[in-house]
């Protein structure tokens, strides 16, 4: 027995030391490269202060970046993973536009090889997860409906959710009911009726139907702060191609059954009584028809305000692929997440800065007005919203200060010599990761003096021509930006403009002056929400 524990206890010990050698090597990866790298804690990297929930992830964005401030380039560790981190914005437009044929996807938990099919996975099939041809193709393939003409027929249906928002509160005012609300639930709510809008062909209103279907399902689906889904994501990070093959989706089965039988059933409605509408729905339909197309007198500008990213020459390609019937669902799916996280946070964020800059809010408020009476008893259009000057240099205030996504990335494809042109020559292999800092970059005194500061008149005419645009990337920069800038500008504009028109945002005993993020997620989150009070004007 005694000899049989010892070869027990030698048998652990060999693999304790196997799995020492095994993650030490790892961390040896910038040992080889003239790069400063940050010094990883043993098994978690340098990530481990958003693990273990004592940073939140922006403050660890910054301080990453923050570690060599005189170098345009550094490393860091997420667990095992080496990450390079780019602090230039030069270099930056250099990886993700000059050479942007080494760096054309992204390194996500979900990703699936380009020959490899992502099966039923709404994830793997999504536009932000495709790699290589299959992603250039679909990039091609949607690119015509976010067009700002496709905006402007789709606008009627953003605008709708918007009325009906006001109307909500306007009710809830006049049964003499304060309107304190928490702006992350409130936005929430219109983002995601403006979604079953405009991506699933369906009406909501989750104001009013607080527990609707559609709102809890969805909800259920993004609930990123629990650990069975955290645990999930370790799992996906760890071993992508073992969770492809037991055919794990990063969401609950059930619930993208749901969102996938919707979208069916609605097409098949359609066709069914010739029915078409301005809607996600009604492109995807076009697009299977393959009669969605650029249009060749359609001019490609900044309709939609500073932050506005253009498509480029991959987007405006052609393509001719097939899609199946999943692929193209797994679109709507995307819009659905984007739309009801990372667009209800730019508008809590926003709604949180006029709550606190109060000369900022009268001065957005006397330019609804002007609006307003401009369209002279008419309701609020695409074109006049788009002339909104001061409505636009708020949003791109907001946009620098609370990006929707802390940073971006780009996965190299093909081994790739980095030059600086300062000296700094090496190799970055295949399969490394780029890190684009964006809230580092955002918050940047170099670029944007007291950057802390919320302050619209950065984004003036006068001033527009000062911002690096390398330094400014809310949506993204190069081939690979986000393809609804459009949509998420028209979104979060056409909210901020109808409660401003008949509210007032104040602060109430909850609101948490000066904001702090939560240290709970991998998103941008208030600690304790953003409560203020809809007060009606008189």
């Amino acid at each position: 027995m005694f000899e049989v524990d010892l070869l027990t206890a030698g048998a652990v010990g060999v693999i304790i030391l196997s799995i020492y050698h095994y993650v030490a090597k790892q961390y040896e990866y910038f040992l080889t490269k003239p790069v400063p790298c940050v010094k990883p804690t043993f098994g978690f990297g340098s990530t481990a202060p958003t693990l273990f929930r004592t940073m939140d992830i922006s403050s660890l964005v910054k301080k990453l970046y923050n570690a060599y401030p005189d170098s345009k380039i550094s490393g860091f560790y997420d667990l095992l993973r080496p990450i390079y981190i780019l602090r230039d914005p030069e270099v930056i437009k250099k990886i993700a536009v000059k050479d942007f044929d080494y760096f054309t996807d992204h390194q996500v938990a979900i990703n699936f090889p380009e020959d490899e099919d992502a099966g039923s996975s709404l994830f793997g099939n999504s536009l932000f997860s495709l790699r290589g041809q299959k992603w250039r193709d679909m990039r091609a393939t949607l690119s015509p409906a976010f067009t700002g003409s496709k905006m402007r027929h789709m606008f009627e249906l953003v605008a709708e959710c918007g009325r009906s928002m006001v109307e909500f509160f306007a009710s809830e005012a006049k049964a003499g009911k304060t309107l304190e609300f928490e702006m992350k639930d409130v936005c929430s709510r219109f983002s995601n009726d403006v979604i079953a809008t405009v991506a699933f062909g369906i009406s909501v209103n989750s104001l009013r139907d607080r527990e609707n279907e559609f709102y809890v399902n969805g909800k259920q689906i993004l609930n990123f702060q629990s650990i069975m889904v955290l645990i999930k994501f370790l799992l996906f990070r760890a071993f992508p191609r073992l969770m492809q093959k037991l055919e794990v989706d990063f969401s609950d089965r059930k619930m993208t059954e749901y969102f996938k039988n919707m979208i069916i059933d609605n097409m098949k409605q359609r066709e069914a009584h010739a029915i078409a509408r301005n809607d996600m729905i009604q492109m995807l339909m076009e697009v299977r028809k393959g009669v969605l197309k650029h249009q060749k007198d359609e001019q490609q500008t900044k309709d939609a305000g500073f932050a506005t990213v253009e498509e480029s020459s991959v987007g405006k390609s052609t393509h001719t692929r097939e899609w199946t019937e999943n692929e193209l669902i797994a679109q709507c799916f995307l819009f659905f997440l984007a739309g009801f996280d990372t667009v209800s946070s730019c508008m809590t964020f926003l709604a949180y800065e006029l709550t606190v800059n109060t000369d900022i809010q009268k001065r957005l408020y006397e330019e609804v007005l002007e609006t307003d009476q401009s369209l002279g008893g008419k309701p609020l259009n695409y074109d006049a919203l788009q002339k909104m000057q001061y409505m636009d240099m708020v949003v791109s205030e907001s946009l620098r200060k609370w990006p929707p996504f802390v940073v971006s990335d780009r996965l190299c494809v093909k081994n790739y010599r980095y030059d600086d042109g300062s000296g700094a020559q090496f190799t970055v292999e295949k399969g490394q990761t780029m890190w684009f800092p964006t809230i580092a970059l955002h918050r940047d005194p170099r670029y944007y003096p007291n950057p802390d500061q919320f302050d619209p008149e950065r984004f003036s005419e006068e001033n527009r021509s000062s911002i690096n645009t390398g330094a400014y990337i809310p949506f993204g920069v190069g081939p690979r930006n986000c393809i609804g800038s459009r949509l998420a500008l028209m979104e979060v504009k056409s909210m901020v403009y109808y409660l401003l028109k008949e509210f007032s945002f104040e602060p109430t005993e909850k609101t948490q002056i000066p904001l702090r993020l939560s240290k709970s997620g991998f998103a941008m989150l208030s600690e304790k929400g953003v409560w203020l009070e809809l007060k009606p004007r008189k």
